[in-house]
């Protein structure tokens, strides 16, 4: 019986033996790993890369402008953005005193972009008949010194989807914390360029005026009954959200294939609408990114509505999408 407390400073001969490159030592698995939940005619395909929202299907109509499963997502499709939504300036930001750099997205784009999960392991936690919850622990690392549990529950009926967003302060020290979730609204169009004919409204009075992406500081109103998009092009973060009495806000976008419902509750106050104006071509203004947010791009910087999560303290926030299609339409 092998004594598995024990430990040496060097492999015995025979575990060696057994290791050697090309004599059947393991290699971790490499098949892309999902979890699908059904419920009627909808499905969702949850990618264990990232926690992202990978595929949403309704009959035949893909509600969410998805991605092949094993590939990478351009736009960060369905994404998970923790602990920051969007794009930080330079990567920089000025904690308790202490002056925090984290890797930006290229030598020539000086920013840093939808947090650190991206590209992480995550594991299915609970599964039942149309639910599903996945999480994965952000370990701190230079750049950003605070540990966080996240997790995102998943309910499926036929004609919704619920999504909660969980983050816990598993760490010893209060963390800064944003949060936000990325999907493609997808309502038929066929072409580039043809998210232009659909019809929007977005519960907001609001923008936050930006240049190359980031805020300036000012803030100018907004109509957000938009009608048809048309030629416009949308990469705006908006705020001062129009909601229910129920304390939701809700976004509406119609097109070809039906109308989709995206509804936030009281814990997102900015939503980022963006049309797809600079996506590869083949993807480029097919459907419409609307990012529940916690805050505006770059408030690690700032500090605008900037969450901060005491240790062993939760957040939590929800978000809805629901659908109708056109009658005739699948």
């Amino acid at each position: 019986m092998t004594d598995r407390s024990e430990t040496t400073d060097s492999p015995s001969a025979d575990s060696a033996h057994q290791l050697a490159p090309g004599r059947g030592a393991p290699w971790p698995s490499t098949e892309p790993r999902e979890v699908e939940v059904s419920c009627g005619p909808a499905r969702l395909a949850v990618d264990l890369r990232g926690g992202n929202l990978r595929r949403l299907v309704v009959g035949e109509w893909d509600v969410l402008d998805g991605y092949p499963a094993g590939t990478i997502p351009s736009g960060r499709r369905g994404g998970v953005l923790v602990p920051w939504p969007n794009r930080l300036r330079d990567g920089r930001y000025v904690w308790q005193g202490s002056k925090l750099q984290v890797d930006v997205a290229a030598p020539d784009v000086p920013t840093a972009n939808h947090g650190l999960l991206s590209w992480q392991r995550w594991s299915e936690l609970a599964s039942g008949d149309g639910t599903v919850a996945v999480g994965t622990v952000l370990e701190a690392r230079p750049g950003y010194p605070f540990r966080l549990a996240v997790a995102v529950d998943y309910t499926l009926t036929p004609d919704q989807l619920a999504v909660t967003v969980r983050v816990r302060n598993v760490g010893d020290q209060p963390a800064p914390v944003g949060v936000g979730m990325h999907p493609y609204l997808y309502v038929g169009a066929a072409s580039d360029g043809d998210i232009g004919a659909a019809e929007l409204s977005i519960p907001a009075r609001t923008a936050a005026d930006v240049v190359d992406g980031l805020p300036t500081g000012r803030r100018t109103p907004f109509d957000g009954a938009i009608g048809r998009i048309g030629d416009r092009a949308l990469d705006i973060p908006l705020t001062d959200l129009i909601r229910g009495e129920d304390g939701w806000a809700r976004l509406r976008l119609r097109g070809s294939a039906g109308e989709l419902t995206l509804s936030v509750d009281e814990q997102w106050p900015w939503l980022q609408v963006y049309s797809g104006d600079t996506l590869p071509e083949g993807q480029r203004r097919r459907s419409l990114a609307v990012e529940p947010m916690t805050c505006p791009p770059n408030a690690l910087a700032t500090g605008t509505d900037l969450l901060v999560l005491e240790p062993a303290a939760d957040w939590a926030g929800s978000w809805m999408l629901s659908w109708s299609a056109i009658h005739g339409q699948r």
